[in-house]
C-alpha cells in the first residue's frame, strides 16, 4: 500500500486508474469522513482532503478499528485552520480489491476518540448483508467509544468560584519540533494540547484575523473564536461603546488572568462613540498553540461578561472546554441571576461609570454624560 502526502497538489499526470476524493471531517467540524465508504478497483487512486479541525488518516484492521494496523499507512496529524483555503491531501493508492479499514485517530484511546465516535472509512468493504460490512465496522468503532468513556469519564473540577462543575484542564505534552518555513528552519519546544494546531506559522510574519468588539446593540466578539498559529496577528476592531479585550481562564472568565505572577494581556478601556466611522483598533500576537480565553471587563450596569462577550482561542470543540461551555461558564458566574454570589470585581456598578479598574479617573461630573453615551 503505497500512501502520499501533499499540500493540494495535483496528482501526477501518469496516474492510472480512477481518482476518488473523500473529505475528512466536516466542514462545520463534523467528526465524519464524506462518503464513508467506496469501492475502488486495484490502480485506482483515494485522495483524502483535511477540512478544519486536526484529523488524521490511518490504516486499522476490521478486529481493531481504533487501532493502527502494523505497517498500516498514517497521515499524521494534519491540523487545519478554520480560515485555511489551500487544505492538506493525503493520496493512497489502491492495490487490490482487499477491504482497507480507516479510522482518525484523534484522541486515540480516550473518552474523546474521534474513532469511538464514529469517524471511520472504509474501501471495498463487504456488502451489508456480510459481516465485513461497513456498518458492522462501524458499530464496533463505536463500541470502542462506548467502552472507553465507561472506563474514563471525563475528569472534572470546580470554577473558581460558587461551586461550578467544569471540565478539567488537559495534560499538555511537551514536544520539540524542526519548523521548516520558506528558506527558514528552526526548533521549537512548546506544550501539545489535544486538537490543538501544529506549530508552524502560517507564514514568517503570520497571517492576520480581524476581530470586531462591540457595535451598536450588540455585547460581543464577532467570531467569537479563532483558530490561529503561531506569529499569527489578531486585530481586535473596537465598534460604539466602551468595551475591552482582557485575557482570563476557562476556570475565570470573567476576571483577569494572572498566573505563576505574569498578569495576561488587556488592552484596557477602548471608548468608541456613536458617531465614529473609522474605529481604534488592538492587536495580540499569538505566541504558541494553546487555548486562550479573553472577555470585555466592561461592569457598568452589569457585567459584559456575564452576559456571555467572551472570546476564545484556538479552543478544543471537541470537549468539555469549547467556546460554547466556556460562554457557558461566565453566564453560569456572573450573569444576571448569579450577580449577588459573584465577587465585588465581576459585578456592575450600577452607577452608570466606568468601572474603576480601567484606570481612568473620571473625577469631573461633566464627563459622565459623554461616558454614560458608550455604555
Amino acid at each position: 500500500m503505497f500512501a502520499s502526502l501533499s499540500l493540494g497538489l495535483a496528482l501526477l499526470p501518469f496516474a492510472l486508474g480512477a481518482v476518488h476524493d473523500v473529505q475528512v471531517g466536516g466542514k462545520g467540524g463534523e467528526l465524519v469522513f464524506q462518503p464513508e465508504a467506496i469501492f475502488a478497483a486495484a490502480g485506482d487512486q483515494v485522495v483524502f482532503h483535511f477540512n478544519p479541525k486536526n484529523h488524521t488518516v490511518t490504516q486499522s484492521s476490521f478486529a481493531d478499528p481504533c487501532g493502527l494496523k502494523e505497517g498500516g499507512f498514517n497521515s499524521g496529524f494534519q491540523p487545519v485552520a478554520a480560515n485555511q483555503t489551500t487544505l492538506p491531501t493525503y493520496t493512497v493508492s489502491v492495490n487490490n480489491t482487499d477491504p482497507i479499514w480507516v479510522y482518525c485517530a484523534q484522541a486515540a484511546r480516550t473518552a474523546n476518540s474521534h474513532c469511538g465516535k464514529g469517524m471511520v472509512f472504509a474501501i471495498n468493504c463487504g456488502s451489508d448483508d456480510k459481516p465485513n460490512s461497513f456498518t458492522n465496522f462501524k458499530k464496533s468503532a463505536l463500541a470502542v467509544g462506548a467502552a472507553l468513556a465507561t472506563e474514563a469519564p471525563a475528569a472534572t473540577t470546580t470554577a473558581a468560584y460558587g461551586g461550578l462543575t467544569i471540565a478539567a484542564a488537559p495534560t499538555p505534552t511537551l514536544v520539540t519540533s524542526v519548523i521548516t518555513l520558506q528558506s527558514s528552519t528552526w526548533t521549537t519546544t512548546y506544550s501539545s494540547y489535544p486538537n490543538s494546531p501544529a506549530p508552524t506559522p502560517a507564514t514568517l510574519d503570520g497571517a492576520v484575523h480581524k476581530v470586531i468588539v462591540g457595535g451598536p446593540g450588540k455585547l460581543a466578539f464577532d467570531p467569537p473564536r479563532l483558530t490561529a498559529l503561531p506569529r499569527d496577528v489578531i486585530v481586535f476592531e473596537f465598534h460604539q461603546k466602551n468595551h475591552t479585550v482582557t485575557q482570563s481562564s476557562f476556570e475565570d472568565p470573567c476576571r483577569p488572568l494572572t498566573a505563576d505572577g505574569q498578569k495576561g494581556f488587556d488592552s484596557g478601556f477602548i471608548p468608541v462613540a456613536d458617531s465614529l466611522t473609522e474605529f481604534p483598533t488592538w492587536n495580540y500576537t499569538v505566541k504558541d498553540t494553546a487555548p486562550v480565553w479573553a472577555y470585555c471587563a466592561q461592569l457598568a450596569g452589569s457585567s459584559h461578561c456575564g452576559a456571555g462577550m467572551v472570546f476564545a482561542i484556538n479552543s478544543d470543540e471537541s470537549s468539555g472546554r469549547s467556546f460554547n461551555a466556556f460562554q457557558g461558564v461566565a453566564k453560569t458566574l456572573n450573569g444576571t441571576a448569579a450577580s449577588s454570589t459573584a465577587p465585588a470585581d465581576t459585578k456592575g456598578t450600577g452607577n452608570g461609570a466606568v468601572s474603576t479598574r480601567s484606570g481612568f479617573a473620571l473625577g469631573v461630573t461633566a464627563f459622565f454624560a459623554l461616558v454614560a453615551s458608550l455604555l
